[in-house]
């Protein structure tokens, strides 16, 4: 672990417990762990999180530190929403995991999402004004949203009250990273 101005910040990643889209997590934990970062990974259960490859492909298997019924969203600097078209569609179903993203949003507080994460903010009801991208098939459910999508590989805007850190799919992983590695250090500087 090296020593950077993350070091110490605490990062809430949210999943369900099958369906998550392995390098949508697993890469964006890595990553921020290396940098020193506290990353909590809470599922709907404390059953181990069942990770796919394409969304068809079993993946890796990862050990959730906490369920969503035994977080406060005020311990996290950063909500972290990775994809995985079954992981984000029944998020978006869980009223605990929305509550984690209106919550979030309401403080000011950084939300990274990729690929179908978007699904969560969606269904929060927190994307009017914002402009956002996601797996494409997302487009007209943001647009719906009042949010404004984009196809690039990485898109921020904070018009919402809140930061927001989006992108398309796990391609955009190398833009995404140091998108939301900007994001949470502005927060720490706010903080």
């Amino acid at each position: 672990m090296s020593e950077s101005t993350l070091t110490g910040r605490r990062v809430l990643a949210i999943v369900t417990n099958y369906g998550v889209e392995q390098d949508e997590l697993v890469v964006p934990v890595d990553h921020l762990s290396d940098q020193g970062v506290d990353v909590t990974v809470a599922a709907q259960s404390s059953d181990p999180v069942q990770t796919l490859v394409g969304d068809k492909d079993p993946g890796r298997t990862v050990t959730p530190d906490t369920t969503f019924a035994d977080v406060d969203a005020g311990d996290y600097d950063l909500l972290l929403v990775p994809g995985g078209t079954i992981n984000a569609d029944t998020l978006r179903l869980d009223e605990q995991a929305v509550g984690l993203v209106r919550a979030f949003a309401a403080s000011g507080r950084p939300i990274a999402a990729i690929c179908h994460g978007p699904w969560a903010l969606v269904e929060a009801g927190v994307l009017g004004g914002v402009t956002l991208t996601s797996y494409p098939s997302l487009r007209t459910d943001v647009r719906n949203a009042g949010g404004e999508w984009r196809d690039q590989e990485v898109v921020t805007d904070d018009a919402g009250g809140f930061p927001l850190v989006t992108s398309r799919n796990p391609d955009d992983l190398p833009a995404f990273l140091p998108a939301v590695d900007k994001v949470l250090a502005a927060q720490v500087a706010r903080s």
